[in-house]
């Protein structure tokens, strides 16, 4: 028996939609109880700018409907300067099932993680390793009296069925997961549910791995350094930055807001795109708690589009997104101001 229950939510900007899909699988041995959260774009297709398919290719996987419904769908495309990420993470999953992605907050890991499953067809497990969850709930645990009814946590489920796991936040993973984790991800390929009796649960053979991570500092509450025995199961690390930073400014994240917005003329687009430059400058050496990432300049673009003054729409966005320390939204506010020469 399977139950799905979906809820859209439509943001301010009325292009991205969040489905939670909820799926319950039953079968003779065990129950699985999947809760998804994907984001849905109702108004851009999916770049197809893409070359993976020497690496994977949806055509090489096959899984169950319950299972299929993981895939992300609709997922939008990803900027960078050439890097190609994309096809580099593509490329670390064939070769090796699993890679590590590092940079700070807003600057594209996630998405691209939603990215690549969606384009090599594969489920997306993902789990925030910086939320309080129990052993219990990414293992798996017994429910109710007895040993009758046993449900399969997340990762339990992964390795029996395949997909990507996804780890965000990985530096600020409890110890005893990441220690549960290391057979899986070595050569032994196996884990072993202490919780059920010892039973032996085998890599499935498309299991692949993504870790990403905020860099370890004072900045980020929780980080630390991840051990020498994860590290040593990361065969690839990717380093990820803004496209804009400081004096560095991108011209396809002006051509971005432009694009995305009706009525932004091209010098407010270079304004705020040089205003985010500059947090992010900050923000990276420690003297502003946030960094503007692409969407969050976007907000700001998209009021201004719809006749708000800049400095008002930047009050309503980025200098309230940036702290609530009054003091620190004043420094933005100087920012703003003096780049946009009011």
């Amino acid at each position: 028996m399977r139950h799905i229950e979906s809820k859209n939510m439509e943001n301010s900007i009325g292009q991205r939609t969040k489905e939670v899909t909820t799926s319950k699988i039953n079968n003779d041995n065990f129950t699985l109880n999947i809760h998804v959260s994907k984001l849905k774009r109702t108004t851009h297709a999916l770049s197809k700018n893409y070359d993976i398919k020497k690496y994977l290719t949806p055509e090489a996987f096959s899984f169950s409907p319950e299972i299929s419904e993981l895939i992300p769908k609709d997922t939008p495309p990803y900027l960078d300067n050439g890097e190609k990420y994309v096809e580099r993470i593509a490329r670390a999953l064939a070769f090796f099932k699993q890679c590590a992605l590092i940079g700070p907050s807003g600057t594209g890991k996630t998405h691209i993680v939603y990215l690549v499953a969606e384009l090599a067809g594969l489920p997306l497990w993902e789990i925030n390793c910086g939320l309080q969850t129990s052993v219990f709930d990414l293992f798996g645990r017994y429910v109710g009296l007895g040993k009758e009814n046993w449900i399969d946590g997340l990762i339990t489920s992964w390795s029996r069925y395949g997909g990507i796991l996804y780890l965000d936040e990985a530096n600020m993973m409890k110890q005893d997961i990441a220690t549960r984790l290391n057979p899986i991800l070595d050569q032994r390929g196996h884990m072993v549910l202490t919780e059920k009796d010892n039973e032996i649960i085998q890599r499935h053979k498309d299991a692949f791995l993504i870790i990403s991570m905020n860099p370890v500092s004072s900045e980020f509450a929780g980080t630390k350094p991840i051990n020498a025995a994860m590290r040593r199961r990361m065969s690839v690390w990717l380093n990820f930055d803004y496209m804009s930073v400081g004096p560095k400014i991108d011209d396809k994240e002006i051509d971005l807001l432009m694009k995305k917005t009706s009525n932004l003329s091209r010098q407010d687009a270079e304004i705020l795109v040089k205003v985010g430059a500059e947090l992010r400058k900050q923000y990276k050496t420690g003297d502003l708690p946030y960094g503007p990432s692409i969407g969050d300049l976007l907000n700001w673009a998209m009021l201004i589009s719809d006749g708000t003054a800049l400095i008002d729409a930047a009050e309503e966005t980025i200098i309230s997104l940036t702290s609530d320390d009054v003091e620190i939204q004043d420094v933005v506010r100087k920012i703003v101001r003096k780049i946009a020469g009011i």
